[in-house]
């Protein structure tokens, strides 16, 4: 019996230990024959382009070298970002107060809201700036003075409103209507029942403001005011109507009319134009993350 229990296990087939092979389906990648073509066709039109404006001697890269970090160029980038600092702040300054005055029961307050941002915004910013560089010839004197009676206080106006101040006041007003409906449309974005709960739980107002209002607010109001403040940069240069001599554009084309040769000139003014905005875009993005922490929802990336 054993002897033909070990004939049947020597003629039955071994039994194999490795795994079965399992035939896997491999999907193909998509071709794009287009996007290669046309990545060849803009590297070769980038490549020509760059050839030919680095080869042009009309350019004259020899000057916008020399003068690209010029000390008074240099000087007209500092005064050039305080302006567009100073000119921001008072913008965001009064528009807050404008958006308190249009949300007032105060018919009379909200009128002058109102009006006042109708004025600034359907007059030209290089009117409004040439009224101010005008204004110390309209009123050479600011004073105060008692009705029909003698003056207290006169002063010169030129003393008061200076080139600098009138680039500021010019700007920073123009720049308030514009940021009064971004803030008016942030803080319309939020439900009205937030502000009544928290109010229901005992929070004073400016905790409401602070705590509730504000973070919800600031991730409409971002966005926008960041474009609103590389707007304001590049307006700087239309403070020559005032004339203020000490911005990035004045500077560059005071050397530029000197040397009879504005392209490398507008060249240089272009570069550090492009240089400070690229910043200040940087530093919007961080600001519109850090106020949008708990919002932004990033799809999972495909393993």
């Amino acid at each position: 019996m054993a002897s033909n229990v070990e004939s049947m296990e020597a003629s039955s087939p071994p039994v194999s230990t490795r795994p079965r092979d399992v035939t896997h389906n491999v999907v193909a990648p998509r071709r794009h024959p287009g996007r290669w073509l046309a990545i060849a066709v803009l590297a070769i039109l980038v490549l020509q382009i760059g050839q030919a404006i680095s080869t042009n001697p009309n350019f004259h890269w020899d000057v916008y070298l020399k003068y690209l970090f010029a000390p008074q160029v240099v000087r007209g980038v500092g005064w050039t970002l305080l302006l567009t600092v100073i000119a921001m702040a008072v913008a965001i300054v009064v528009a807050g107060l404008l958006v308190i005055m249009r949300d007032s029961d105060n018919p009379v307050l909200r009128g002058l809201a109102y009006s006042w941002v109708w004025f600034f915004r359907g007059t030209p910013i290089y009117t409004q700036l040439l009224f101010w560089g005008l204004f110390a010839v309209l009123f050479p004197n600011l004073s105060i003075a008692i009705p029909f009676g003698p003056e207290v206080i006169s002063v010169e106006t030129k003393y008061i409103v200076t080139p600098a101040i009138a680039a500021i006041l010019g700007l920073g007003f123009n720049e308030s209507a514009y940021l009064t409906e971004i803030f008016r449309a942030g803080f319309n974005s939020i439900d009205r029942g937030q502000a009544e709960a928290a109010q229901a739980l005992g929070m004073k107002p400016p905790k409401i403001w602070w705590r509730i209002l504000m973070p919800q607010a600031m991730r409409v109001i971002i966005p926008p005011t960041g474009n609103e403040a590389i707007g304001m940069l590049k307006m700087t240069s239309l403070v020559l109507a005032i004339p203020f001599t000490l911005d990035l554009t004045f500077a560059t084309n005071a050397i530029s009319n000197r040397l009879y040769l504005p392209i490398p000139l507008l060249l240089v003014a272009g570069t550090w134009y492009l240089a400070i905005t690229s910043l200040l875009m940087v530093g919007q993005h961080f600001l519109e993350r850090h106020f949008g922490k708990g919002v932004s929802v990033h799809p999972a990336r495909a393993e």
